[in-house]
């Protein structure tokens, strides 16, 4: 009996997919009809997005409130558009560095100012009506960090309330008692789904609002709408969704709405192979959103299996940017094969709108149960110190790829320039450029350590690791990030 009512929530399921499935395919291959194209890369600040929000206060459609300021006095708005009974509340940004799902709501405007979809479009915004407030944390956006400018984390200000945007925030949801609320965040790059080598590119949770992590009506609809939303990003990653750890924390604003009588669902962005700017995981988020908007206005997700949400695998951290296996090291004349977690950490520039990166060794030693997502088997390769190259550049302009090349076929992994006054803290060179008097840390490989050295194998050098990066030496295309210019 027990199998057959599996069978039939299950045919139940794939029967709500199937219904949706072309609205959803759509919303994924005419993406980019939608997308703002101002905004690309992940820095986003309160100014950028005040052009587009002074364009909403001139639609008809919309209703755009200031519902308060941040500590620093940036203005926060609501924003709302629809007039069915169900309100649905989705906000963004509580987490300054966490804007990925910021950018999607704005391509979700565009979508709902166009002419296409229209069928979709009347059955969304006549049975729900959608409230939107971006950007909760403007403060820490401003200097691309997680805290507010009071230094706390607003998310855990849900009980004592002491951030004016923790007060804006539940000041909203008492005045919406929404029926649904998308808390939207990004997490790690360094999540994977559990026991796999596939990153957690958006986790969900329907989070718990007891310490005994009861299911009532409330819970049980975030779950289903989430089970919903799990079936169509595997449609475009598959295998690379996550559920995010449901402990019960008191002070979070997602387990108190939730306990507040919202279906509260978290939404995290987290990593995608060869998209350090998370722009295809705000394509994800923008076709995650709408479709569970979609679903919530049919109310095809109360036909769904709740057992469903326990089979999307939880989140697991055991992922670095890059794995090197088996790889030879001679410390004090004696060889040992080591796996290293490499990974890169982004230093801010230019008033926190750009970044350069400077590669740590995170782990090493067995690391055979992680995951890179650029995973070099060494077995054979010897770690070498890179030189220091003889002969004095006057400037970075007297290098090139090819010269660099060279050198670390040689290798030489660092060259002195003499003219490096006006030098920026990196160069897009895979080298190590320093300046005359820089004296060079004696090497060793360690936890911490910046890696940069020479991969030999055979007399032969093919490889080098730069501030982290490994270099085919034999393939000179591939692109690289940065190296640092190092000065006394």
């Amino acid at each position: 009996m027990k199998y057959i009512l599996s069978s039939i929530l299950l045919v139940i399921t794939a029967t709500v997919f199937a219904q949706n499935i072309n609205f959803t395919s759509q919303l994924y291959k005419e993406y980019d009809k939608y997308k703002v194209e101002e905004f690309s890369t992940r820095r986003l600040k309160h100014s950028d997005i005040q052009p587009f929000i002074k364009k909403l206060r001139l639609d008809k459609k919309y209703t755009v409130k200031h519902v308060g300021s941040s500590i620093e006095g940036r203005a926060i708005n609501l924003i709302s558009i629809g007039s069915g009974p169900v309100d649905v509340f989705l906000w963004s940004q509580m987490h300054g560095d966490e804007t990925t799902a910021t950018q999607a709501i704005f391509d979700i405007f565009n979508f709902l100012d166009s002419d296409e979809f229209k069928a979709e479009k009347a059955e969304i915004l006549s049975k729900l009506t959608l409230h939107f407030l971006p950007m909760l944390n403007p403060d820490g956006a401003e200097v691309f960090k997680r805290l507010n400018a009071l230094g706390i984390d607003v998310n855990r200000d849900a009980l004592r309330l002491q951030s004016p945007e923790g007060q804006i925030l539940k000041r909203v949801r008492d005045s919406l008692d929404a029926d649904f609320g998308f808390n939207l965040h990004d997490q790690s790059r360094y999540y994977n789904a559990e026991r796999t080598s596939k990153p957690a590119t958006v986790s969900y949770l329907a989070p718990a609002y007891n310490y005994e992590k009861d299911i009532n009506d409330v819970r049980g609809n975030a779950m289903k709408v989430i089970v919903f939303m799990n079936t169509i990003i595997q449609q475009y990653a598959k295998g690379q969704v996550g559920r995010y750890n449901d402990d019960f924390e008191p002070r979070a604003f997602g387990d108190n709405i939730q306990k507040w009588g919202t279906s509260a669902i978290l939404i995290e962005s987290g990593g995608y192979k060869n998209d350090q700017e998370k722009q295809e995981i705000r394509k994800l988020n923008y076709v995650s959103i709408l479709s569970a908007i979609y679903v919530i206005a049919t109310e095809n997700y109360k036909k769904i299996a709740i057992e469903d949400y326990e089979k999307i695998p939880q989140n697991d951290r055991k992922l670095f940017d890059l794995k090197l296996t088996e790889v030879t090291y001679n410390l004090l004349d004696k060889n040992y094969v080591l796996d290293l977690g490499i990974n890169y950490i982004e230093k801010d520039v230019d008033e926190h709108v750009n970044y350069y990166n400077v590669g740590r060794i995170i782990d090493q030693g067995d690391l055979s149960t992680f995951y890179g997502y650029d995973d070099f088997n060494a077995k054979g390769y010897t770690i070498v110190e890179g030189k220091v190259y003889p002969e004095m550049f006057a400037n970075v302009k007297d290098l090139n790829s090819q010269k660099v090349n060279e050198l670390l076929k040689s290798g030489y992994t660092y060259v002195r320039v003499s003219d490096l006054k006006d030098s920026k803290k990196y160069t897009q060179l895979p080298i190590y450029i320093i300046s005359e008097d820089y004296k060079v840390p004696e090497f060793r490989i360690g936890v911490g350590v910046n890696p940069t050295f020479i991969l030999k194998k055979n007399d032969a050098v093919n490889y080098a690791v730069i501030n982290g990066f490994l270099i085919n030496l034999n393939n000179t295309n591939k692109v690289f990030k940065n190296a640092l210019i190092l000065k006394d």
